[in-house]
């Protein structure tokens, strides 16, 4: 850092420094301090000295003090409960890892052919629904993503990007890809053997959950959760979050996405296990099941896209909810009860 001025009015180099500018300087940082403190104050990021102080903050005290209550102070019986279960909590953190590898791997097989198909067959001759590439034009190449009769320019990002430097007839960007440079075969190796991983953690997770009623109970919605639909979608678009014994149990919406993304699971392994020519020697009427090969592609990718769209929307709602307390409900098991809204 630059030096400062010194208290003598005179530069670290002897000439004439803060106060050849007059009082100006002085008066502006003086408003600034004491507004940035009464700013500051107001919402609670700053503690101030004095019993009226406070009187007044008791109830809410600094942001960096409630961070670190929320991240390190003991959870009591009275102020939250035991909300996630070891096993639980261990599947959680190794399905995330697992589809983050899926994913980057899955991307840059799909590289290797970035086109999706309906049937039995799909080539460069025949017509996909969705796919990325490049094209050359009179302004030079462009990279171009067609969804059906749209086309949409996405150079720069799918179909036409930058690899080392420069640019190539590239489906997906290297930064998404597991390896970031194209590698069939050893994306093809990494996807396996997370997906047996996912497909091991899986089984173990729903056997668990099923022996101690953890999906029965907590998961499983019941009628009055149907009912509660409307409510519940009203509460999220309002980013309201369940308080004191509402807080215990999961919402209605949560309980539904939970059991889509073990259904989207399911769908992607066997929609996997179908692009496998071994695979369907043993068992031709996965073939039947999901119309083809290439059927069976394009509905692996469509299921993994919406798991992204649940990561997306559950990395949201955990911020919106509160980071730490959720974060740390889901390492060490106890969960801090937010209070009911005064």
């Amino acid at each position: 850092m630059p030096p400062g001025p010194d208290h003598s009015g005179l530069s670290r180099r002897g000439k004439p420094g803060f106060h050849k500018f007059g009082k100006w300087p002085t008066t502006i940082i003086l408003a600034l301090t004491e507004t940035g403190h009464m700013f500051a104050s107001k919402c609670g990021l700053w503690e101030e000295n004095g019993v009226e102080s406070q009187a007044i903050h008791q109830d809410k005290p600094g942001v960096l003090r409630r961070l670190w209550r929320d991240a390190f102070a003991p959870i009591t019986d009275a102020e939250g409960f035991y909300r996630h279960r070891a096993l639980v909590r261990l599947t959680h953190w190794i399905n995330a890892l697992c589809i983050l590898f899926l994913l980057g791997t899955g991307l840059n097989i799909f590289n290797a052919h970035p086109r999706l198909y309906w049937g039995m067959y799909g080539a460069d001759a025949d017509q996909p629904f969705f796919s990325l590439g490049a094209v050359d034009t009179p302004a030079g190449t462009v990279g171009i993503t067609q969804l059906g009769h749209w086309h949409f320019n996405t150079t720069g990002v799918l179909g036409w990007s930058a690899v080392d430097g420069e640019f190539q007839n590239r489906g997906w960007p290297e930064w998404l890809t597991i390896p970031s440079f194209q590698d069939l075969a050893d994306a093809r190796h990494w996807h396996f053997m997370f997906a047996w991983i996912l497909v091991a953690n899986g089984l173990a997770y729903l056997a668990y959950s099923l022996w101690v009623r953890h999906i029965q109970k907590d998961i499983w919605p019941t009628r009055a959760d149907i009912r509660a639909i409307p409510r519940s979608i009203l509460d999220h678009m309002k980013l309201k979050h369940p308080t004191g014994l509402a807080a215990r149990r999961y919402n209605v919406l949560q309980k539904m996405a939970y059991l889509g993304v073990i259904l989207l699971i399911c769908l992607m392994v066997l929609t996997g296990l179908t692009m496998s020519p071994g695979f369907d020697a043993f068992f031709p009427w996965l073939l039947d099941l999901f119309g083809g090969r290439q059927s069976a592609r394009s509905i692996h990718f469509i299921s993994a896209s919406l798991i992204v769209l649940f990561v997306i929307v559950h990395l949201a709602e955990v911020v919106l909810a509160g980071p730490i307390n959720e974060v740390r409900s889901m390492l060490g098991g106890r969960y801090r009860i937010p209070k009911e809204h005064s």
